[in-house]
């Protein structure tokens, strides 16, 4: 990708979650009622305000890879992506149909939620880091936080078990584990979903390990 068209891509994203977050502040602002026009203003200004530190953030976020799901190729590579990050999923695969599955799930996720890192990589080149974080069943998302892998999403189970799980089941799970910004007070969708810090199934199988523990990269 040229450096033109991650720029437009950058400046694409950023534009638009700017709106959507200024329709969000007229939408509040429309709930208050029983508020003078000085309480409004004084009201919107601030929200404004929020807004523009939050467009500024994204712009960071985005000239660091957010806003998009993206391969990386080495070992080298993933310790330099999650090097200063707040929060990065990875997603450990191989090319068959459930990881496609859950690339679908990460692309649409990696767009709405700028505040995190998607990236993924091939567990049968990355042997060093498979081993470390006891990648056993594909796919496996490792949730990492500050540099140190918090918990894990290992096949479908904690989905719902099916392939055919949709995106706010993810999206959710991932919430559980502080991973996104998330509105609670919008009602979950994934009730089923398993807890966090639970390692199951239901994906294929990788390879087996006698340990079980979060891991960090120290």
């Amino acid at each position: 990708m040229s450096n033109n068209m991650a720029q437009q891509i950058i400046e694409q994203t950023v534009v638009s979650l700017a709106r959507q977050m200024e329709q969000q502040v007229d939408r509040e602002i429309q709930k208050l009622d029983n508020l003078g026009e000085d309480d409004i203003e004084s009201i919107r200004q601030k929200r404004m305000m929020e807004m523009k530190q939050r467009q500024e953030k994204m712009k960071e976020w985005a000239a660091r890879g957010h806003g998009e799901y993206r391969e990386i190729y080495t070992e080298q590579e993933f310790f330099k992506e999650m090097k200063g990050e707040d929060r990065m999923v990875c997603h450990f695969f191989r090319e068959n149909w459930p990881c496609k599955v859950m690339d679908k799930h990460l692309g649409i996720l990696a767009k709405k939620h700028m505040e995190t890192k998607f990236v993924k990589i091939n567990a049968e080149k990355s042997p060093f880091l498979t081993e470390r974080l006891k990648i056993w069943m594909l796919p496996t998302l490792a949730l990492i936080q500050n540099e140190k892998t918090v918990d894990y999403v290992v096949g479908f189970d904690q989905l719902g078990g099916k392939d055919d799980f949709e995106t706010p089941v993810l999206e959710e799970r991932l919430a559980k584990s502080e991973m996104l910004d998330y509105d609670w007070s919008a009602g979950g969708k994934a009730a089923a979903a398993a807890p966090k810090g639970i390692r199951k199934g239901g994906g294929a199988s990788y390879k087996k390990t006698e340990s079980d523990e979060d891991s960090d990269f120290d």
